[in-house]
């Protein structure tokens, strides 16, 4: 990983989502070895054991269920004096499918983990921040958050409302110490697109859809082993921006992260929308050949 900042000094009390694989896991890992007390929590009750044993404080958690987001954070401020120094919202899944194929229930639950079960958690988190005037609450979103692309609706649509979310908050809690921060990747290495994968079988009839001949060639995509796409890159990524963002004593409001995403926000600023759709549909193309 290139350059850190200086190790605290004081270690914080972070809460994370979404440790299972992946981003989730590399940050809680990395925080945890640079001295935080890491609360990782995951979604799968067999992971929990797991990460204890590589020295983690792991909690089960189920964003789909306010209760268990109750009973997670409670634990936590029990154990730590009342302190949730940083929020990193990281637990989310990507549904696959053209638009017209979601069914009301499958959005539904889409936004619920991905955006309303994150608004509860953090709202939950946001009290004991202000009760002592620090606090960071960072978003991991997605390049898929500034731009979309066909055959995501659900999770565009998430990421989308996730900024917007952030914005919103960041604007609400100006003055009080604590910064709201958005994450942007591109593609990075993870289990993201098995999971994806999965969802899609689930959820979407291909056979009876008009987007048959696309769904195969997605397919293999989806389960194509290694990286998908160029200018993919590893979690520690990510963590690199992680860190700065609790660290730095005026973090950035967004960290854009691989090169997909300062590409894809430059041409979204400067080229007319219909010349912007012609390009995310060459990179559809692309992906789906």
């Amino acid at each position: 990983m290139s350059r850190q900042l200086p190790q605290t000094k004081t270690p914080k009390t972070v809460l994370i989502t979404g440790c299972s694989t992946g981003i989730g896991y590399c940050v809680a890992m990395g925080l945890h070895a640079r001295g935080y007390q890491v609360y990782a929590t995951v979604r799968d009750q067999g992971d929990v054991e797991k990460l204890r044993q590589q020295g983690l404080n792991t909690l089960f958690l189920d964003l789909d269920d306010s209760q268990s987001i109750k009973n997670c954070v409670s634990q936590i401020l029990a154990q730590t004096d009342g302190r949730i120094d940083v929020l990193f919202n990281n637990g989310a899944y990507g549904q696959p499918g053209a638009v017209e194929d979601l069914s009301r229930d499958v959005m539904k639950a889409q936004l619920e983990t991905n955006l309303l079960g994150t608004m509860e958690l953090t709202n939950l988190v946001i009290p004991a921040m202000r009760q002592h005037g620090f606090g960071r609450i960072i978003q991991n979103s997605s390049v898929l958050g500034l731009i979309s692309l066909p055959y995501r609706g659900a999770y565009n649509t998430s990421k989308y409302a996730l900024e917007g979310l952030s914005d919103t908050l960041r604007l609400e809690l100006h003055g009080t110490g604590i910064h709201v921060v958005l994450i942007e990747p591109g593609p990075i290495e993870s289990q993201f697109r098995k999971n994806a994968f999965n969802a899609y079988r689930k959820n979407i009839d291909r056979d009876a859809s008009v987007h048959r001949d696309t769904y195969l060639r997605m397919e293999q995509r989806l389960t194509k082993a290694g990286p998908a796409v160029r200018f993919t890159l590893p979690p520690e990524a990510v963590l690199k921006n992680v860190i700065h963002a609790i660290e730095s004593p005026k973090p950035k409001t967004r960290y854009y992260v691989t090169f997909p995403t300062y590409l894809f926000a430059t041409l979204k600023r400067i080229l007319p929308h219909r010349a912007l759709d012609w390009v995310l549909l060459r990179v559809s193309k692309n992906e789906n050949k």
